[in-house]
């Protein structure tokens, strides 16, 4: 017999506080209840302020920070970022068609394109875009939409319909957090979206993160760890990271630190 919303709320809180992080299934199973129910309760949930939605489950409201702004990403772990553009540009062939999505992170690509020959470059972000008037030589797609002042972005309807169009040789995006749970995921529901389609529309899907986002999860799904083609990190990604991805045969490509 199933238990109704108040007698699963007490259980469901009680678990979160002991587990930091709650599965839909197993939470369906010690309860009698559907997944559906669950999903549901998660809801009413999230909307009291008890607990942070995320994909497959929920964790601790306090547990997922707010996004910063894109100025304030500039600043941080500077060194890690461009060391890891470096070697994402070095996948980056002749004559390549590119996808490259908002964040500080993937920005930083554009400064090791001068030796690329024939690029085509598509993007959703406007820093992207300004930088690219500065040091990029190849061709420019700048996908329009409604725009996210904050990120610096575009996302919706006519941004979606403007990728559908195209298709690249690689996409690299960014990563607001990993976990062999929650795979690939980003602080914002259209980030992740887009994020969603550079892969649908590429043949390669290169994620890059630093060192902070193994093993923390955001709130918004991109995609399974599996799904990327390429994992770039900094010189101190996790020893048990390294060894996470060999084992999931998934290639991991590190930084060297220093670079310039």
């Amino acid at each position: 017999m199933s238990l109704a919303f108040e007698d699963r709320k007490k259980t469901i809180l009680t678990r979160l506080a002991s587990e930091e992080k709650i599965y839909v299934p197993d939470l369906a199973e010690i309860l009698n209840v559907s997944t559906e129910t669950i999903r549901r309760d998660l809801d009413r949930l999230e909307k009291e302020g008890k607990l942070k939605k995320v994909y497959g489950g929920a964790i601790l409201s306090n547990e997922d920070p707010l996004e910063p702004s894109f100025e304030q990403k500039t600043t941080i772990n500077q060194m890690e970022k461009r060391g890891i553009a470096k070697i994402a540009a070095s996948l980056i062939e002749d004559g390549d068609i590119i996808m490259i999505g908002n964040g500080t992170t993937p920005l930083e690509i554009v400064r090791f394109l001068g030796d690329k020959k024939n690029i085509t470059l598509i993007t959703h972000s406007a820093a992207v875009l300004f930088l690219c008037k500065e040091v990029f030589k190849g061709k420019i797609i700048f996908v329009g939409g409604e725009v996210d002042t904050n990120q610096q972005s575009t996302h919706g309807p006519l941004a979606e319909l403007m990728l559908k169009q195209m298709k690249a040789n690689k996409a690299f995006i960014s990563a607001g957090g990993i976990t062999v749970e929650d795979g690939i995921t980003d602080y914002d529901l259209d980030e992740a979206h887009m994020s969603q389609l550079l892969m649908e529309r590429s043949d390669e899907l290169i994620v890059l993160a630093d060192h902070t986002k193994f093993g923390e999860t955001t709130f918004a799904h991109i995609c399974s760890l599996k799904q990327a083609s390429f994992i770039i990190s900094d010189w101190d990604c996790p020893a048990k990271w390294r060894e996470i991805l060999h084992k999931s045969h998934i290639p991991l490509l590190t930084a060297e630190r220093g670079v310039r």
